[in-house]
């Protein structure tokens, strides 16, 4: 997540929003919580099947590598999600704490900058049925020691998490998330 950090400075420091993105729910001193939902056009199970694919979706340009190819996902407890680097080092970006195909999968994962930051991040997509779709409700939770305000990191988490979770719409839905 190389470019993460310098993604998320311009959008903090210039307050910039876009029509992407999920809903700060909640700042504290050192945490915030993020939240939003989105309706994908397949079955529950169909949605998990291709979250767990994740180098299928998340966005390159928030990668260390560059390159969603390098990403994989475990879907088990104790799962990396984790990065090949290419001099053969690696990236764990969250380790899955709770999965249950079909219906919900949750991370421990202090993603980007926030890696530095001294900071636990649980990230969880629920899965709902709605009709013939699927309600994906994304909740990112971060708390420690954060080096900015909480409320200026989470606006940009916000915008970065959001275009994450519309690609995972997307590609949940059966179309490529985008280059």
């Amino acid at each position: 997540m190389k470019n993460t950090f310098s993604l998320l400075v311009p959008i903090v420091a210039l307050g910039l929003t876009f029509p992407v993105g999920a809903a700060v729910m909640d700042t504290r001193e050192n945490g915030f919580t993020i939240e939003t939902t989105v309706r994908a056009d397949a079955t529950p199970a169909v949605v998990y099947g291709r979250l767990i694919k994740v180098a299928s979706w998340w966005d390159p340009q928030h990668t260390w590598s560059a390159s969603a190819s390098n990403l994989k996902l475990e879907p088990k407890a104790g799962g990396c999600f984790c990065e090949k680097l290419a001099d053969g080092g690696s990236v764990q970006h969250g380790r899955v704490i709770f999965a249950q195909p079909g219906k919900l999968l949750r991370l421990d994962a202090a993603l980007g900058p926030m890696q530095d930051m001294a900071v636990t991040g649980i990230l969880t997509f629920k899965l709902e049925p709605d009709g013939k779709g699927t309600r994906i409700r994304m909740t990112y939770r971060v708390a420690g020691m954060l080096v900015m305000p909480s409320a200026q990191l989470a606006a940009g988490v916000d915008q970065v998490m959001g275009i994450q979770l519309d690609r995972l719409k997307v590609f949940a839905g059966g179309a490529p998330a985008g280059p």
